[in-house]
């Protein structure tokens, strides 16, 4: 197997000594949670038919067709590559930190594999409890299987590897695209009609058991016996993999530990990132638009564009989330004391497991069937103002355990499931220390 290259430093920019902590990783999951909610909200909607694979439901006026053509545009199939991007970098960071207090490289991988583990089984009890969307078991899956074939490889191999994968998936969307263009333009309209009605996958009525139904135990079993395939399909098959081996590329030369040493880098991923991201969800938002007319059997014509170019979008968010980073920790060395919305965001980005589950906890008992019913009556914009509503309020949460110097409760479950009773912080060590992402 190949070595681990050393990090190599950003040559072009001067170095600065590094702060016991940097604000960028922290700060990036803080806003990527604000991301995450507004895409999973439209999932708790349910009691109306739903167009193919979307999340969304019906929109009910011009605000509710705007908003959904902005999601498809900056939000959806976007977040979710920005939390893997983080989460591939956590997982470089958690060992790095290990390895420096002295643990053995083998025993570091054992406790990733014990941790991934873990989030598998905290994933499985999510989606049954709660959220069927949960991604927690597809990194759990993904970070399995990467740590076994690719943690100690050398740079050049994982950027070799996530060019190629990427590649395969670009192929595949582009098919997509044309096949599924070709058949609205030539195909018998009587023959898309019969592929509508043919019994295929239901949307909506997937969402009338998972969320509608009164009784809990049936929507459970609906949320879970789903959960497993979808979690080895996203680990596996999807962007998230190639978005964890670029995390693991960025962390190693410590692109958010130290952005200021990487500005140039951060600036250039951003733009194109987020362009090349944004670009990509038009189609979708022509769509919503009604700019758009594609039956619902082609439904799936732009979900391989979607996700490829999402990944660019995750990239670019994460540089801007560091360049934010850079300016209010320039900020903050004028003034002596860092702003209060930053703090408020890193308070939250240390604890992002924690309010990543928070927020189906807040979610699930308003707009499911057995809890208040919301999800039957409410429509994109007010699904969206609730969402970001339970964002802020983590905020103020996460900002009482930062002044108790306390971790999040799912750190600590996590922690504990990786370490057993044999935790190497030890006791006031462990107090002090802040996990601050499911993978770190």
């Amino acid at each position: 197997m190949d070595t681990v290259a050393p990090a190599a430093p950003d040559s072009s920019h001067s170095h600065c000594a590094r702060p016991p902590r940097s604000l960028a990783p922290d700060l990036a999951r803080g806003l990527m949670l604000l991301l995450i909610v507004l895409a999973n909200s439209s999932w708790f909607l349910w009691g109306r038919e739903v167009s193919g694979f979307s999340a969304h439901v019906p929109a009910e006026g011009p605000l509710d067709r705007a908003l959904q053509a902005f999601m498809a545009v900056a939000v959806d199939g976007r977040s979710y590559p920005l939390f893997a991007v983080l989460f591939g970098y956590g997982m470089v960071q958690f060992a790095r930190s290990r390895v420096d207090r002295g643990i053995e490289p083998t025993a570091v991988r054992r406790m990733l594999r014990r941790r991934h583990w873990a989030m598998l089984l905290l994933g499985a009890l999510h989606a049954a409890l709660l959220f069927y969307g949960d991604v927690l078991g597809a990194y759990g899956v993904a970070g399995l299987v990467l740590v076994w074939l690719f943690f100690g490889r050398r740079d050049r191999t994982l950027l070799v590897w996530s060019i190629v994968l990427t590649a395969l998936h670009a192929i595949s969307a582009a098919l997509s695209v044309v096949s599924g263009l070709l058949l609205a333009r030539a195909a018998d309209p009587a023959i898309i009609a019969q592929m509508e009605t043919g019994g295929g996958f239901d949307m909506g009525a997937f969402r009338d058991l998972a969320y509608g139904d009164a009784n809990y135990l049936v929507s459970a079993g609906v949320r879970l016996g789903t959960w497993l395939p979808v979690t080895i399909g996203q680990g596996l098959f999807s962007m998230i993999p190639i978005a964890i081996l670029l995390g693991w590329l960025a962390a190693r030369h410590r692109v958010l530990d130290e952005p200021w040493n990487h500005v140039r880098l951060l600036r250039r991923t951003a733009v194109i990132g987020i362009a090349f991201g944004w670009a990509g969800g038009v189609p979708s938002a022509l769509i919503a638009l009604d700019v758009i007319a594609l039956p619902d059997a082609l439904s799936w014509t732009f979900l391989g564009l979607t996700s490829v170019t999402g990944l660019g979008a995750g990239l670019g968010y994460a540089a801007l989330f560091g360049l934010l980073a850079t300016r209010v920790e320039a900020r903050t060395e004028a003034m002596g004391r860092m702003p209060l919305p930053a703090r408020a965001l890193s308070a939250v980005g240390k604890r992002s497991l924690t309010f990543y589950l928070f927020q189906s906890l807040v979610m699930a008992p308003l707009m499911a069937g057995w809890g208040l019913g919301l999800g039957e009556h409410l429509g994109t914009t007010q699904v969206l103002a609730v969402a970001l509503g339970v964002w802020l309020l983590s905020l103020p949460l996460a900002m009482v355990l930062e002044a108790r110097d306390r971790r999040g409760p799912a750190e600590v479950l996590l922690r504990r499931l990786t370490y057993g009773r044999h935790d190497p912080a030890g006791g006031a060590q462990a107090a002090r220390e802040k996990t601050s992402t499911p993978s770190s």
